[in-house]
């Protein structure tokens, strides 16, 4: 049983009455149809556009604990800040989502074979070539559509139209620019679209605030930084010392990087298609590996718990001369282990080196184009004694499963 407050505003009357009954008994008058607690989900769709609604779930938890209830909407932490709303502590739960990963995307094109493949896949064994660069092809592709459900639903039934694709991608980022505007009573939606505009070419680099608006105090982009991450458009990747568990205990907040949504729309406003990524061969390679670490960044992510709330980390340590930089941190076991997303051979992982020669890490994971591999090696850092640690070299298309792996 679905309402949707954007498409159907007069059915927040509905919801006047101070008796759950009542207000079921309505909501079945309306529907012309049943709710039977323990077999109907009632899904309320666009709920910030009536904040008040959020008020009537406490009783719908207290007086029919039976009766399954999802909530869902744009822009959903705006109205969470506003000072005047009052949510049920204790009465609802919630669910982080991002979108559609790649072995959803697998899934939803009628790929579920390559999906249960990689599911079952274990090391030490080898991946055929021929299914290594069909895989390799599909993450090509997923990385233009994205993981959006309305951008693949429209793909698929084009036939894979990229015309279609183009302006479902585009409607959506038109969406977004829209809804800024409803809040413009707190936001200055100008500055705001261009930092957004800004954004892209910024992915999987250390942010500096003047390269997003240099017309602009560092204050005011930073805020605006924050209502783009309230809006769930980007997600800052902070810097952490890494020196113990839990990797957010020692977090710069000046220093971050940033994720974007979805790779799919990423593309979009970099202009980049598929066309690009086939003649570029290695997917690491394009817009010097922001594509690829979107693509690791965006699995890491979402990939974890959804009741909690996503966060990923990175590692840098500046010195005269150079910067060892790692592009993700990750824990597994109680152990904080080093992730670099390009390509070359062992020797040129300066930095997954560096850390791990620091931090003692007894595993170091590169993600590449290449097909898997694992092996015992030794650190290569000037001036050190040498560490052993073990290399864990992984294609792009099983960042979904690094954990499973790992374990």
């Amino acid at each position: 049983m679905e309402i949707n407050f954007d498409e159907t505003p007069g059915k927040a009357s509905l919801f006047q009455d101070d008796d759950v009954h009542n207000i079921l008994r309505f909501i079945e008058i309306g529907a012309n149809d049943r709710i039977e607690p323990g077999e109907t989900l009632l899904f309320l769709d666009e709920i910030q556009a009536f904040p008040g609604v959020f008020a009537k779930l406490r009783y719908f938890y207290e007086k029919i604990p039976t009766l399954h209830v999802i909530c869902a909407g744009s822009l959903l932490d705006f109205t969470l800040a506003e000072p005047e709303f009052s949510l049920p502590v204790g009465r609802i739960e919630f669910l982080h989502l991002g979108p559609m990963s790649f072995e959803e995307f697998l899934m939803a094109s009628g790929h579920e074979k390559l999906r249960d493949y990689l599911c079952s896949f274990v090391l030490p064994q080898s991946i055929p070539a021929a299914i290594h660069d069909q895989l390799l092809g599909k993450l090509r592709e997923y990385s233009i559509v994205g993981g959006l459900p309305g951008v693949i639903k429209a793909y698929l039934e084009s036939n894979r139209n990229p015309q279609t694709l183009i302006q479902e991608q585009q409607g959506i980022l038109q969406t977004y620019y829209l809804d800024f505007g409803k809040y413009k009573k707190r936001v200055n939606v100008a500055s705001l679209q261009v930092v957004f505009r800004k954004l892209p070419p910024q992915i999987g680099k250390t942010i500096k605030y003047s390269a997003l608006d240099p017309e602009q105090k560092s204050r005011h982009v930073k805020e605006n930084l924050d209502l783009l991450e309230k809006a769930r458009l980007i997600y800052r990747v902070f810097h952490s010392d890494a020196n113990g568990l839990p990797l957010g205990s020692e977090v710069n907040e000046r220093c971050f990087k940033l994720v974007f949504l979805d790779v799919g729309l990423l593309n979009t406003l970099l202009g980049i298609r598929e066309t690009d990524l086939v003649l570029a061969k290695d997917i690491v390679l394009v817009h010097s590996g922001a594509v690829a670490e979107q693509l690791v960044g965006q699995a890491l992510l979402y990939g974890g718990n959804p009741y909690a709330e996503p966060s990923l980390y990175y590692w840098n340590r500046p010195e005269r001369g150079s910067t060892a930089e790692l592009d993700y941190l990750i824990q597994s076991r109680g152990r904080i282990l080093p992730v670099e997303v390009k390509a070359g051979n062992t020797g040129r992982l300066k930095s997954l080196q560096t850390f791990i020669q620091e931090k003692n890490a007894p595993i170091g994971i590169r993600f590449n184009s290449d097909p898997p591999s694992v092996y015992e090696t030794r650190t290569a850092v000037a001036g050190k004694e040498p560490r052993r640690f073990t290399l864990l070299s992984l294609p792009l298309y099983l960042a979904e499963q690094l954990q499973r792996l790992l374990d």
